[in-house]
């Protein structure tokens, strides 16, 4: 398939400007996974090399207090037994998808004039088992080659005083600056992974920073921001993005983020938004080995109708 260029997209008048509606057919539920075939997970697979893993999920009871809205989940043991055969079972109440590392589903996000991604309406994806839902991404599945662009680095190494729970935008012009200086390059069907170092700095917070962090609105972090940046994924045909921030974008304490990029990218584009994914542990290699390309897996949870999950995703070199 000979695909357009972001420039190119075409313009139709029921979609909106910058949306990939009907490119894959008009009943495509996928969205940019389309860029990860047979071919970029067989190459992909040809990255391990040393057979080292990094679970990329942070603890799900983490951020606590829960940020957006959100609330904290309750775990319960119960049907405890002792004797030969000890038995321990487990519930959680009020466990929201999308509080932890996650993955936001084609139908978590709309464009308030035209609907859903491919013009799925309201009333098509409020249903269980309605369009666009994360079961889509689950029985699919997600494996090929990710990315790290570590962007707190790069920024860290610049002495400009970077702070990942401060508004720093970061448009296309440091992407591709980092990039250059860990000499990675983008290829078609790349998992991009974003690190702002958010996780990380929250992780220092003590009990009643985190409780500030999030009164009276949103916390602040470091993230994407910029108009070039949809074209710039799209044209790299970059199949999905995941940061270790809040919201992928660039959020302001109290206001936090305006959310432009979740209609561009999720309503318009069909690509799915990570956040809050642990990369530490993975940027730390990296860094050791100047090695920034990895095979990635992912694995939401097959849930029909779900607006996110937990990615359940694994990088391994």
């Amino acid at each position: 398939m000979t695909l357009p260029t972001y420039a190119e997209l075409p313009r139709r008048a029921d979609a909106p400007a910058g949306s990939s509606w009907g490119v894959f057919g008009d009943d495509d539920e996928h969205g940019t996974l389309n860029f990860i075939g047979p071919e970029q997970v067989v190459a992909a697979a040809g990255l391990i090399r040393a057979g080292k893993v990094f679970p990329l999920n942070w603890d799900v009871a983490l951020p606590s207090p829960a940020l957006f809205h959100r609330h904290n989940f309750r775990h319960e043991l119960f049907n405890l037994q002792t004797g030969p055969g000890v038995t321990v079972d487990d519930y959680v109440d009020g466990f929201y998808l999308q509080g932890s590392s996650q993955w936001d589903a084609l139908r978590h996000f709309g464009d308030g004039e035209h609907g859903f991604y491919n013009g799925a309406r309201l009333e098509d994806i409020t249903g269980t088992d309605g369009r666009l839902g994360i079961q889509r991404m689950a029985r699919r599945g997600i494996a090929g080659r990710g990315v790290l662009l570590d962007v707190a680095r790069f920024l860290e190494a610049g002495g400009e005083g970077y702070d990942p729970l401060e508004f720093v935008p970061i448009g296309v012009d440091v992407l591709r600056r980092t990039a250059e200086a860990q000499e990675v390059e983008l290829r078609a069907g790349d998992v991009l992974l974003l690190r702002t170092g958010w996780v990380e700095a929250y992780g220092r917070l003590d009990e009643a920073a985190r409780t500030a962090l999030v009164a009276p609105g949103a916390p602040g972090s470091a993230g994407l921001h910029g108009a070039e940046i949809p074209g710039f994924l799209w044209d790299q045909r970059i199949a999905a993005v995941a940061a270790d921030n809040p919201a992928l974008e660039a959020s302001r304490p109290g206001p936090g983020p305006d959310l432009e990029l979740h209609v561009a990218l999720i309503a318009r584009l069909g690509m799915p938004v990570g956040e809050l994914w642990d990369l530490a542990a993975l940027a730390e290699d990296c860094a050791a080995d100047r090695r920034y390309e990895m095979f990635l897996t992912s694995a939401p949870l097959n849930l029909s109708g779900g607006a996110g999950s937990p990615p359940n995703a694994l990088a391994v070199k």
